[in-house]
């Protein structure tokens, strides 16, 4: 559940607050938190460089912060005076705390102050060279400290670059042979070894359930993508490993879409934008959750304050290059040719869902059903509700 915290309510006023945190959360007094560090002042999104959610229940109020990118899932409801990371723990409505806000909420359920931080706030635009931003990604990177983790490994250029910098053990989940046998040859160029985990129809069936309960939601690319990240976790967590590096926030930040290729450079530069602004609900969140269900903590190194300073300044020629061929993640590119082999640095890799065979199987399975998949899933739920 990671955060939860419910109150016995008495004539609309709390006699008695009942909360806990699981791992990766973490509890400190009255302090429950998803974060590297907690400040709880008016400005904590300014001020805590890093994704965050926070509950502090304080002497006169409760006080709820979140970064602004909303990379972590809060959930309140002033009535019940319930808090949690997931939705469905609310028996009622469930208003979800936005990116950027810091709320204090009353014992009575009022609001006392509110107040919502902007991305424009944290992450500002300045003038440096390439080679000044290049250096600040180089360093930010190789200063990350991963633990006692894992790389989720794809052997594209995200998590080949990360294998080249940390000197942690690889791991990887597919149903794909020849997508094993490049996990395997991509390590090999590295000079690591790598565990690897096969997965076909049972285990999808297997954690089907568990995936839609954590990301809530019945979406069926939602689903595919999150059947794999899920995977992956709880196979780390199976042989030792509390946390996962990923790669998360690198096609954001660097360009590395498909969609980008068709976009002039005036809509290049919006949508990596939005796409970097919108991240927690568009991707993080559902990765988060996920972590949360697994008890395992997600790590990702490229969606580091000071590199997302440095990404959204580099201009998105350098991003999306064309020049006789297009070649997205261009800059990522030419920082990983430092470290890993150029076969590696610019190998193009299909989304996790399609490389892995997990929405081909799943759409097996809700045709062996009778089923279109979204009609699949949906019905899925319903019958677990």
């Amino acid at each position: 559940m990671s955060i939860y915290a419910f109150a016995d309510v008495e004539n609309g006023k709390v006699k008695r607050v009942h909360a806990s945190a699981k791992f990766p959360s973490k509890q400190d007094g009255n302090v429950f938190y998803s974060a590297d560090e907690v400040i709880c002042s008016d400005d904590a999104p300014l001020r805590i460089r890093g994704f965050h959610v926070i509950v502090a229940f304080k002497a006169r109020h409760v006080f709820l912060s979140k970064d602004v990118l909303g990379g972590k899932p809060l959930y309140y409801n002033p009535d019940e005076f319930t808090f949690s990371s997931f939705k469905s723990y609310f028996d009622t409505k469930a208003i979800e705390l936005l990116p950027g806000e810091v709320l204090k909420l009353n014992y009575d359920g009022s609001i006392e102050k509110r107040h919502r931080y902007s991305f424009n706030d944290v992450f500002k635009k300045k003038e440096a060279s390439i080679d000044e931003l290049v250096e600040i990604i180089e360093k930010s990177l190789k200063s990350f400290k991963p633990g006692n983790s894992c790389i989720a490994f794809s052997g594209g250029v995200d998590s080949s670059l990360l294998a080249s910098i940390y000197d942690v053990p690889l791991v990887s989940v597919t149903a794909n042979r020849n997508e094993e046998e490049h996990f395997k040859q991509a390590a090999k160029l590295l000079g690591r070894e790598i565990e690897v985990f096969r997965f076909g129809e049972g285990e999808i069936r297997e954690v089907l359930p568990e995936v839609v309960k954590a990301i809530e939601t019945t979406n069926s690319l939602q689903v595919a993508i999150g059947i794999p990240v899920y995977l992956v976790m709880r196979f780390a967590k199976s042989i030792g490993y509390s946390q996962t590096v990923f790669g998360q926030g690198a096609d954001e930040l660097f360009g590395g879409y498909k969609r980008y290729e068709y976009l002039s450079y005036k809509e290049l530069e919006d949508a990596l934008f939005s796409d970097v602004k919108n991240i927690g609900k568009n991707n993080l969140v559902r990765d988060v959750k996920l972590s949360y269900r697994a008890e395992v903590n997600l790590l990702t190194p490229y969606l580091q304050w000071d590199i997302i300073s440095a990404a959204i300044n580099i201009p998105a020629e350098m991003k999306v290059r064309r020049n006789g061929e297009v070649i997205r993640k261009y800059i990522l590119r030419k920082i990983a040719e430092k470290y890993i082999p150029k076969e590696l640095a610019y190998r193009d890799k299909k989304a996790i869902q399609y490389s892995t065979k997990t929405a081909v199987l799943l759409e097996r399975i809700a045709k062996q059903a009778g089923s279109s998949l979204s009609n699949y899933l949906v019905r899925y739920q319903e019958r677990r509700e």
